[in-house]
């Protein structure tokens, strides 16, 4: 029996490494069942995340070339040279900008940049770098090193990189030391590895959603169980504001109310920046309160501990969203329980309820609020139209929740899911094509 997360599975990796090797003889014990916790969060969030046995190459010749790329990005105009889809993070380049890149090839020496193509696909990587990742948002910096922010769990990945030099890029971006590009020898994806399986099962309480996903995908139906004790917990309106600046000075003003209540608020938001941005807020207000994210994440079971006491206020990513048990004390069970305050709608809507499920359980009570503004940047991405619309029209700085504007937050997260969903059967199409013609699939 082996216990641990999957991203560091003993099992998945010794599996890959058997494949990979064509050996004749299995290395491990033959998978037989695997029962997976917080099961949509590694089997559908986490599903296209690949095991990868890889190696180091091109340690040193490299490095200067993705400095290189990342001065050349430095002077191209988005615009005029190129185009940003921040939605699928690409970049096009434009003949203007093909013709800057050439002129620069031209004036270096790096014998990369003889290939014009070869070229342009650097720089559109240091673009990508420099408009799609951003530090405290997708990765953060760590000891002179990129790490990678689980944009679901609001965890370090630190045994994980971006793939096709978009590290590299990244790392050049931030003028860190240039680590060695890795070249994959086997790879296979969790989707993939959890399907090997004969017997899977699994548990959360927001797969209902993805229930359909999970049948197809994995053979497995869903059941939902009944809670042992009613839910009480109370859903305050939407909030809905036209400016992120309007938006985080109701956050606080809210914070405080419940604050005086004696009530234990935990404020949930989506990056490490956007929590201690509003950790710095607090601070102006003379507000008491302690910030989990993934920049503290040994602190994390004394802040869980602490996060049901009377009066406490816990600033956090997605960490406290999963597996968080917040037990409250008599005072703040008296006082009305733990008020839940989300800062900006995720790209899913189970991640929303994951989070706004810490407050009233086991049939304690509890209440629950989002507050959104139209710079949020879902609505950006996904919907910027609409919310151009509503930014025009309103002439307050405080939106009424109407049915149009809900609407327009449901749409954007409709979207992001529809094309996180696309991403999975995109893999999952790839790995039924490997299973069916390649050896050892």
């Amino acid at each position: 029996i082996r216990l641990g997360r999957i991203r560091t599975a003993w099992a998945g990796r010794q599996f890959l490494a058997t494949a990979g090797s064509g050996a004749a003889g299995p290395m491990i014990p033959g998978l037989r069942a695997a029962m997976v916790d917080e099961a949509d969060a590694v089997l559908i969030d986490e599903g296209v995340v690949p095991l990868i046995i890889a190696r180091a190459r091109r340690a040193d010749e490299m490095g200067s070339s993705y400095q290189q790329d990342a001065r050349i990005a430095q002077i191209l105009d988005e615009g005029p040279d190129y185009d940003v889809d921040h939605v699928r993070r690409k970049i096009e380049l434009k003949r203007r900008g093909s013709h800057r890149c050439a002129q620069h090839f031209k004036d270096t020496q790096d014998p990369i940049f003889r290939a014009v193509r070869r070229g342009e696909e650097l720089v559109r990587n240091a673009l990508v770098a420099r408009h799609c990742y951003i530090r405290g948002h997708q990765y953060q910096i760590v000891d002179g090193r990129i790490v990678i922010v689980d944009e679901y769990t609001g965890r370090f990945l630190a045994d994980r990189s971006w793939e096709h030099g978009l590290h590299q890029a990244v790392e050049a971006k931030e003028s860190l030391d240039i680590t060695a590009d890795r070249e994959t020898l086997a790879r296979m994806s969790f989707q993939r590895f959890f399907r090997s399986y004969p017997f899977l099962c699994g548990m959360t309480g927001t797969v209902a959603d993805a229930a359909g996903e999970i049948e197809h995908v994995y053979g497995r139906p869903v059941t939902v169980i009944p809670t042992n004790r009613p839910v009480i917990r109370e859903a305050l309106p939407l909030r809905v504001f036209r400016s992120a600046e309007r938006k985080w000075t109701a956050v606080v003003d809210s914070i405080l109310a419940i604050h005086a209540q004696n009530r234990p608020v935990l404020i949930g938001t989506r990056t490490i920046d956007a929590s201690e941005h509003l950790s710095e807020r607090l601070d102006a207000r003379g507000l008491e309160h302690r910030v989990l994210n993934a920049n503290f994440d040994k602190e994390e079971a004394d802040l869980i501990v602490s996060a049901g006491r009377a009066g406490s206020i816990i600033v956090a990513t997605n960490m406290a969203g999963r597996g968080t048990d917040i037990k409250l004390d008599d005072a703040a069970r008296n006082a009305g329980g733990l008020h839940v305050l989300l800062t900006e709608t995720h790209t899913a809507k189970r991640i929303d309820r994951q989070f706004i499920g810490r407050a009233g359980r086991q049939g304690d009570p509890g209440s629950s609020q989002i507050f959104v503004s139209l710079e949020d940047e879902l609505v950006r991405h996904q919907t910027p139209r609409p919310a151009e619309f509503f930014k025009r029209r309103s002439q307050s700085e405080e939106l009424k929740a109407t049915r149009p504007v809900r609407a327009m937050f449901r749409l954007a997260q409709r979207r992001a899911e529809a094309r996180a969903r696309r991403s999975r059967a995109s893999v999952l199409r790839q790995d039924d094509w490997i299973e069916k013609n390649l050896p050892g699939g």
